[in-house]
């Protein structure tokens, strides 16, 4: 198996870029480069934001009659049909970082150099006005199956939400809890690939929902 991670603008060697707040405009963006890596059978993998992405990209490529992916892997993110009303984005500088330090993405003491959050503001405060206005179009449902993986102690999506992912697909659907919150996967990285691998080496439908 390969492994294309996807490089949003305002990032890295894209930081000079501003970054996407809707999701319809970073679909529309993601569409040509994905394309150009789907001629092989393939899978999507999101984690947070990145599920409901990975999420509206497989409809959109299906949509389009593009081939569909073999299974949408959605993390740390709760299914599309539980929306929450949330003003994260709509925070000062310092509510928008300090929200992020309680989740562990960045190290408080990264958040403390001027330099740092100059750097990774416009795309957080991108990142949270995106997911934050975002709503799925009811009623639709992927022809794949859908692996969603959480933390058991995750603030931004209970074990309800992350099973309403079940109403998104017609094609299985199984639930993964790991010890831990919002990014559980830095600790479980193994056990990750493996889900990912044994699932996509063997594919199979519904299998568990604890």
């Amino acid at each position: 198996m390969e492994v294309w991670g996807v490089q949003y603008s305002g990032r890295q060697d894209r930081h000079a870029e501003p970054a996407h707040v809707a999701m319809d405009d970073l679909v529309e963006a993601l569409l040509p480069e994905v394309r150009t890596v789907i001629d092989r059978p393939y899978a999507l993998f999101g984690h947070s934001m990145g599920a409901a992405v990975a999420y509206e990209l497989a409809l959109r490529l299906t949509a389009e009659r593009d081939p569909t992916p073999r299974r949408l892997f959605a993390s740390g993110r709760r299914a599309p049909s539980c929306p929450r009303a949330e003003d994260v984005h709509r925070r000062s500088d310092d509510g928008l970082l300090a929200h992020v330090a309680a989740l562990g993405g960045i190290r408080p003491e990264l958040l403390a150099e001027p330099d740092v959050r100059a750097m990774v503001l416009p795309a957080l405060r991108g990142d949270y006005t995106l997911i934050e206005t975002y709503r799925a179009v009811p009623g639709q449902a992927l022809g794949c199956p859908v692996t969603a993986l959480i933390g058991d102690r995750d603030p931004l999506v209970s074990r309800d939400e992350a099973r309403a992912w079940e109403r998104h697909t017609m094609a299985g659907f199984e639930l993964e809890v790991f010890a831990g919150t919002h990014f559980f996967l830095n600790d479980h990285t193994p056990a990750l690939a493996h889900i990912v691998a044994d699932r996509l080496i063997a594919p199979r439908g519904a299998r568990r929902v604890p």
